[in-house]
């Protein structure tokens, strides 16, 4: 067995932000493993953690030695390399020497380009020690830096400033510097329980120590240790701690040995709406809302210290201290706000400048409201005006105080506002849900209304954007409109909301052209532009959903303006794709649609056929096409598909005994004529020229 240690890396921080620290620690697990794999040595695991303080990586049974390498490399031509008598020429014995080998060792390989001198090399691994100090260093260096700072007289920049460095291999010390730090065999504990420096001798050493010196490593450790601190502290006054993943992810992120402190504020504050109580707690304060066995607000909060003390008293006073004033903050702009009505403050959306191009938001609104009512007249006419309604009101709470305040709480004021106004149920819940998804993985719009003036606000955004020439590209995407457009994706497939695409982006441009007027692109241009935009998206949206890319392609290349009935089309085709003969059925089809000529079309005279096989196909397809028209008139796609493969074997038959290129041009654009309508009945269901197959 070849020898092993464990290697240790941290490095020692100032505090790394916590929505910086996961990344980071998932970073350099791929790195480490890429670069030590690269570089040929081997190892049983490799383990990342960190703290605000310090990233670490944990390597176990990393090799003493590389694995040795044995590589070919191609000299001359054989023919250039030895004479007739088989003795090496100039050439084999320069390409020999360059190589450090003797001619004796080449061999002759025959290669794509016929047979060739070959050297092969063969390299001893090199001690692993002898290598780390320059691959730790590229290690570090190699991490993406979302943010990154400079500090000192050098020019070497990182996450947050370095302050040491920590390299074992085994018990041995891996030297290298980076900036003005020099690796070492000490950390330090804790900034404030433990800040002296700690001297470290392996890895379980390492382990060890760092807990005694009230530093917990892994994240997961420290989330399981807030959860069951925070659960100790609030049984004793008889509630539950309402948790939040995100914050539970961010708190463990901010302290590196977390302690759970509960503190107490007025129940006058509960007389606010429950958002108004936890956004500020949560949001600004990063505490932890407590909750009765019914769910409901109790006048308590956790908060999460790094501190361990005898007496938590000042600690717990001042976290009550900043939370009393936050909730006093937002009980005084909640009661400013109930002054002016949602709708009294729409026209001052006038004032807030959406994008110039494209206006202000009072603009943006007028043209929200006018889609909606044209998604509503074709989804549920009898709630178009509802639905504009709710389009009107849906930005007026970003003039609120408390949103201003707590931009968080968009479209949720709005929802509680316009519900303490008598505003229809289905209109305040609108005005909160067209928000939705706020993010990937985020709940879309339950609510019908909600759905529609999302998606009305959506295209609108993507409309205009793409009018102006404000177009994703790469990593650019400042109006987050690829968001957008799979938000409204995922609302129209949730909600089975059966559209025109095209039709919908027809009024959307529309809407746009009366007030951009010559200043934007032709609305043929920006609309080829936002289908193209929006295919990838929904694109997307199927891979997510595990369907095959290649069945993807052929379903979207068959049209997707109705969304919906793309993904019934989609389905259906993975349906048919499961059974066993799938695959010869899409070779047959695939070899009528390669066969024609691009853009070509036509309807073939049964009068010109010459064979069996051409009027026996002609006939099937002609009552194929009858019994399928019913089917996709009711989006029966499995059955249509079905159908349309039982002609298969007279496809097949066709092609055997019918030449279809033949010499005489009316006999060849007849039968090609023949193979297009074969190739009509998938139109609009799916293209098979897009199918991997055989």
């Amino acid at each position: 067995m070849p020898k092993s240690r464990d290697l240790l890396l941290e490095i020692g921080t100032e505090e790394i932000p916590s929505d910086f620290l996961p990344g980071a620690i998932s970073d350099l697990a791929h790195l480490a493993r890429q670069i030590l794999e690269e570089n040929r040595l081997v190892f049983e695991a490799i383990r990342t953690m960190g703290t605000p303080r310090r990233l670490v990586l944990q390597v176990k049974g990393l090799q003493e030695l590389q694995r040795p390498l044995s590589r070919q490399i191609a000299g001359p031509s054989a023919r250039a390399a030895f004479d007739a008598g088989g003795k090496p020429t100039a050439a084999a014995l320069g390409f020999a020497r360059v190589q450090g080998i003797s001619w004796e060792s080449l061999t002759v390989k025959t290669l794509e380009r016929g047979e060739y001198v070959v050297a092969t090399i063969e390299e001893a691994g090199l001690p692993a020690i002898q290598i780390l100090p320059s691959l730790l260093p590229k290690v570090i260096t190699s991490l993406p830096l979302p943010k990154s700072m400079r500090w000192g007289e050098g020019n070497f920049r990182f996450l947050r400033p370095i302050r040491w460095l920590l390299a074992l291999y085994g018990s041995q010390v891996i030297p290298f510097v980076l900036g003005v730090v020099s690796s070492g065999e000490k950390t330090f504990g804790h900034r404030f329980l433990s800040p002296h420096p700690v001297r470290v001798r392996s890895l379980a050493d390492y382990l060890a120590k760092l807990k005694r010196k009230f530093v917990i490593l892994d994240p997961a450790d420290r989330q399981q240790m807030i959860q069951e601190a925070a659960a100790g502290e609030v049984n004793k006054i008889g509630g539950m701690v309402e948790w939040d993943e995100e914050l539970l992810r961010t708190v463990a992120d901010l302290v590196e040995y977390p302690v759970a402190i509960c503190g107490h504020f007025q129940e006058v504050y509960l007389q606010l709406p429950r958002e108004v109580i936890t956004t500020p707690m949560k949001k600004h304060q990063r505490y932890f809302p407590v909750v009765n066995g019914k769910g409901e607000l109790l006048p308590y909060f956790v908060a999460i210290s790094n501190m361990k003390a005898k007496d938590l008293g000042r600690i717990r006073a001042g976290n009550e201290r900043v939370l009393s004033a936050r909730l006093a903050d937002a009980q005084f702009f909640y009661r400013e706000d109930r002054k002016i009505p949602l709708e009294g403050r729409v026209s001052q959306l006038q004032h807030i400048v959406y994008q110039e191009q494209l206006g202000n938001l009072y603009d943006k609104t007028l043209r929200m409201a006018r889609l909606s009512g044209y998604l509503a007249e074709r989804i549920c006419p009898e709630r178009r005006q509802v639905a504009m309604r709710a389009a009107l009101l849906a930005k007026a709470d970003l003039l609120s105080f408390m949103v201003k305040e707590f931009p968080d709480l968009q479209g949720v004021m709005g929802r509680i506002y316009a519900s303490e106004e008598g505003e229809e149920a289905e209109v305040a819940a609108a005005i909160e849900e067209h928000y939705l998804p706020r993010f990937a993985g985020d709940r879309l719009p339950q609510t019908l209304l909600g759905a529609l003036v999302g998606i009305a606000d959506k295209i609108d955004s993507i409309a205009g954007s793409f009018s102006i020439g404000l177009i994703p590209s790469g990593s650019e995407d400042p109006y987050a409109l690829r968001r957008q457009g799979s938000g409204l994706v995922l609302t129209a497939l949730e909600k089975g909301l059966r559209f025109s695409l095209s039709a919908l982006l027809d009024e959307a441009l529309a809407a746009l052209t009366e007030r951009l007027g010559k200043n934007s692109q032709s609305a043929n241009e920006a609309k080829e532009k936002v289908i193209a935009f929006l295919g990838q998206r929904l694109q997307g949206v199927l891979l997510d959903q595990g369907f095959a890319p290649d069945l993807v392609e052929a379903i979207l290349t068959a049209g997707f303006d109705d969304l919906v009935a793309a993904r019934r089309r989609t389905e259906a085709l993975s349906s048919l794709r499961q059974r066993p003969d799938f695959e010869n059925l899409a070779i047959t089809f695939k070899r009528v649609v390669n066969i024609l000529p691009a853009r070509f079309s036509g309807s073939a005279d049964p009068q010109l056929f010459q064979q069996e096989a051409e009027r026996q196909l002609w006939k099937e397809t002609q009552t194929l096409q009858e019994r399928i028209s019913p089917l996709l008139m009711k989006e029966e796609f499995l059955a249509a598909l079905e159908e349309i493969s039982r002609l298969r074997p007279t496809v097949d038959r066709f092609f055997n005994e019918v030449m279809v290129m033949v010499k005489e041009e009316e006999t060849k654009q007849n039968r090609l004529a023949l193979l297009w309508q074969v190739s009509h009945l998938w139109a609009g269901l799916a293209d098979l020229s897009r199918l991997a197959v055989g």
